[in-house]
């Protein structure tokens, strides 16, 4: 195998990888979350709010189709958000990990410190899809950057797991598994 073709398999397995790890940190991090909210007292902003994930889904609808995603879609519809920019940010970051292995010093924690600032705290509000970060008290950044500390940590573990697996051959089809389990 040539070096370009090398490079071009390890920066695929990273973006897949990535993709995987930001889909399943995205989960985790709505776990997170929801086990936060029930700790404290931030369920006032989501009963003030509508979330950023509602209100992105149904910009999309309305350039898309022409029309607004309806009430009871709206879940539905954010989720499809936040999972869709969970994974791409995975991807990215799998993609950035390929070629800078520093990216994944402190097991993903700074990324996660990273997309919290310039997408919780300054994408969302530029687009128009939260209000100001002022607006909001201490505990709901303090508790949407420890989720996405959760986000960048978990999505380089399985990013970093799925990638050695992949290095070393993964499981062979053509050899039967023996013991238990």
């Amino acid at each position: 195998m040539s070096r370009r073709s090398s490079s071009r398999g390890l920066l695929a397995t990273n973006v897949v990888a990535g993709l995987v790890g930001g889909l399943v940190a995205s989960y985790v991090m709505e776990r997170f979350q929801a086990a936060l909210s029930k700790l404290s007292e931030d369920e006032q902003r989501q009963s003030q709010d509508e979330p950023a994930t509602y209100k992105a889904a149904d910009a999309a609808s309305r350039a898309i189709i022409g029309h607004g995603v309806r009430r009871e879609d709206k879940p539905f519809a954010g989720s499809i958000v936040h999972y869709a920019f969970g994974g791409a940010v995975g991807a990215i970051y799998g993609a950035a990990a390929a070629q800078r292995h520093q990216i994944t010093a402190w097991g993903g924690v700074p990324f996660g410190a990273t997309l919290w600032l310039v997408a919780d705290e300054i994408g969302v509000p530029a687009a128009g899809l939260s209000r100001a970060p002022t607006e909001y008290p201490l505990s709901n950044h303090l508790s949407a950057f420890a989720a996405h500390l959760v986000y960048g940590a978990t999505t380089e573990t399985v990013r970093k797991l799925l990638t050695l697996r992949v290095s070393r051959g993964g499981p062979r089809a053509d050899v039967p598994r023996t013991g238990a389990g």
